[in-house]
């Protein structure tokens, strides 16, 4: 007896051996069939859904709970657009901490303010504090003195405004956070993608760099997981910061790694380690991202986050000691240094099926797209960033450049794999406004950036299911409505082939299903 039937829907099941269904069995939280598979079995609940739209549940290939959950706790400065408002928010948060405490603020953005603040400004609107005020992008911050007195010798920065490595290390003067903190910031940022359709998701670095809260990251996660506040499959990515020499067996070919040999893979469709994550350059909002030609208006191209010989060295370490690689590139002159790491990682030992991802490739030249193509790897792109950001990112760019920004078409037409995600908090996470911007290309003013890189309905939900499960390790078992995968499943109040693709972000979650439970809606259906 099936546990559940959902019948009279459009079923879009990104199998392409059956693309389309009107009814769906489950038993045990898996599929068993579509159609006239399942149709003479009896089921404990039948649900019909009056023809509407069903799609495998969304992965967001590339997110930052921890972090989202934490800055949703602290302070934000988000939409004050002058700095004496800022300084306010912080001033007025920081009479409400004890002497000793850290005054966490997020959200800054120099953008609106048209300077960036500096630590005389923070010691006083601080009272003195330890005054942390991280940038939205997650690649620069501006610290009180307080803050500035805890790091290391020489660690550079100008009037308290810390950048990439700078950053790393203020990070590392604030952590670490309290596992009870994390598990609590996992499990609501967790619920909220719940609510836009996720089920599935790849945290985008842990336990060091820029991205760390705790040595021990790992176990909130844990934790989460084991008291059942986890409310997503998860993939870890591991910062690279953690490779370290080990004594392993002259014939094992590994000379750099983490304790025990651990890497990709090991665990299980809830919770496993996915990729070793390598920074290579920062951000756009920051113009820290590495170009090869100048930033409009600037008069520098960004940096990369270290040597090229260091970080081809560390690309190396990660490959030959059997991690997926998952390497931060946004910059056109970063995404080189990736791909030149990668073909000399592969030569020195070939593994066709490593599925190494290049994160974000913010600016990809004409000329990289067939190197990227022979790479092998998998491009994760954040489609949301042009539509909240893109009229800045276009204008930094100028019109030369300015339609190589995020692309879709171009990757897609050389046979380089896709994959969708949001880099949530950075911007908005749904995955449906991101489709909705691969589709028609447009910023939230209007503007159209790239318009040749738009791709159909099907291409853009398929970034963001079996595509993204395939750059997750995860496409035999999510990403599809095939039978034996996990019903992981969400129900939408419209069809997005069959909307404006305008109004495709508009398109409400009614139930988000994980292993055929109801995590999200469901009362509409019988099943709340």
């Amino acid at each position: 007896m099936l546990d559940l039937r959902l019948t009279n829907g459009t079923f879009h099941t990104m199998d392409r051996s059956r693309p389309r269904a009107r009814s769906l069995g489950v038993w045990r939280g898996r599929i068993v069939g579509v159609d006239e598979a399942i149709a003479g079995l009896p089921a404990a609940h039948e649900v019909d859904l009056a023809g509407a739209t069903v799609l495998p549940a969304f992965i967001d290939a590339h997110v930052h709970l921890a972090w989202t959950g934490l800055a949703a706790r602290a302070t934000s400065v988000a939409g004050q657009r002058d700095a004496g408002s800022v300084l306010a928010v912080i001033r007025r948060a920081a009479a409400h901490a004890p002497p000793d405490a850290w005054v966490d603020v997020a959200d800054y953005d120099q953008r609106p303010l048209g300077r960036d603040l500096t630590a005389a400004e923070l010691d006083e609107a601080g009272g003195g504090r330890k005054v942390l005020v991280a940038h939205r992008s997650g690649h620069a911050c501006v610290v009180s003195s307080a803050v500035l007195a805890l790091l290391p010798p020489g660690t550079e920065h100008r009037d308290g405004l810390l950048a990439e490595s700078g950053m790393a290390a203020a990070r590392a003067a604030r952590m670490p956070y309290s596992v009870a903190e994390l598990t609590d910031a996992i499990e609501s940022a967790g619920r909220a993608c719940l609510a836009e359709g996720i089920t599935a998701a790849a945290e985008a670095g842990i336990g060091g760099g820029l991205i760390a809260h705790s040595a021990i990251e790992l176990a909130a996660y844990q934790r989460a997981r084991d008291a059942g506040r986890l409310p997503l499959r998860m993939r870890l990515m591991v910062a690279a910061d953690l490779l370290r020499e080990v004594a392993a067996h002259p014939d094992d070919g590994l000379r750099h790694g983490i304790d025990l040999g651990l890497r990709t893979g090991l665990g299980d469709d809830r919770l496993a380690i996915g990729a070793l994550k390598v920074f290579t350059d920062g951000g756009m909002m920051p113009r820290t991202a590495a170009l090869t030609e100048p930033y409009v208006g600037l008069d520098h191209g960004g940096a990369l986050f270290a040597d090229p010989a260091e970080l081809t060295a560390t690309i190396v370490a990660g490959h030959l000691a059997d991690w997926q690689l998952a390497i931060h590139a946004i910059g056109d002159r970063a995404v080189d240094v990736a791909l030149s790491a990668l073909a000399e990682a592969q030569r020195l030992r070939p593994r066709p099926g490593a599925r190494h991802r290049v994160e974000h490739a913010g600016l990809v030249r004409p000329d990289q797209l067939p190197r990227l193509a022979r790479s092998g790897a998998t491009v994760v792109v954040q489609p949301a960033f042009l539509w909240s950001f893109g009229d800045d990112y276009a204008q930094l760019m100028g019109a030369d450049r300015a339609d190589w920004l995020y692309r879709g078409r171009a990757f897609r037409t050389h046979g380089i794999p896709l994959a969708g995600s949001s880099d949530r908090p950075v911007t908005v996470g749904a995955p449906l406004r991101a489709i909705q911007f691969m589709v028609e290309r447009r910023s939230h003013s209007g503007r159209v950036i790239g318009p040749d890189e738009g791709l159909s309905v099907d291409e853009a939900l398929r970034a963001y299911t079996i595509d993204a499960a395939r750059a997750c390790h995860w496409e035999q078992a999510l990403g599809s409505l095939a039978p034996g995968n996990h019903a992981d499943l969400v129900v939408l109040s419209d069809d997005p082939h069959r909307v404006a693709p305008s109004r495709i972000g508009a398109i409400e979650v009614v139930t988000t299903f994980s292993a055929g439970v109801p995590v999200y809606g469901g009362a509409g259906l019988g099943l709340g």
